[in-house]
C-alpha cells in the first residue's frame, strides 16, 4: 500500500476511534454493498420494483414510476397485459424493461 494511502487510512481510523483494520473492513464492506453514485438513478432506485397495471398509460406507451413517466419494454417482446403486475428488471436511460409477474409471485 502506498505510504500516502496508508497515512490517509490511519488518519480516518483515528478520527473514527477504530483500528486501521476495522476502518479498512468498513470501507470495503460499504463499497461492495452500497450502490455507487455513478450508477444511474433508475438503476439504483427502480430495479426489482413492482409496477401495477394502473401505472401504465397504454395510449402513450408509458409507465409512471415514482411520479416520472418512462418508456417501457416487456421482456421477450411480450404484449402488455393490463391485468398483470410487472417487475422492473433493467433500466437504461428513460427505458425500463419489465417482466410480467405470474400468479405465484403476486
Amino acid at each position: 500500500m502506498p505510504a500516502s494511502l496508508k497515512e490517509k487510512l490511519s488518519k480516518k481510523a483515528k478520527e473514527e476511534n477504530k483500528s486501521v483494520n476495522a476502518t479498512l473492513q468498513s470501507i470495503v464492506d460499504d463499497s461492495l454493498t452500497k450502490p455507487t453514485s455513478s450508477e444511474p438513478l433508475e438503476k439504483r432506485m427502480f430495479l426489482g420494483k413492482r409496477v401495477s397495471a394502473r401505472q401504465f398509460d397504454e395510449l402513450d406507451g408509458l409507465v409512471k414510476v415514482d411520479g416520472i413517466y418512462y418508456r417501457y419494454l416487456i421482456e421477450s417482446n411480450q404484449p402488455l397485459e393490463l391485468g398483470h403486475d410487472y417487475i422492473i428488471i433493467e433500466a437504461v436511460g428513460n427505458i425500463l424493461t419489465l417482466r410480467p409477474l405470474n400468479n405465484k409471485e403476486e
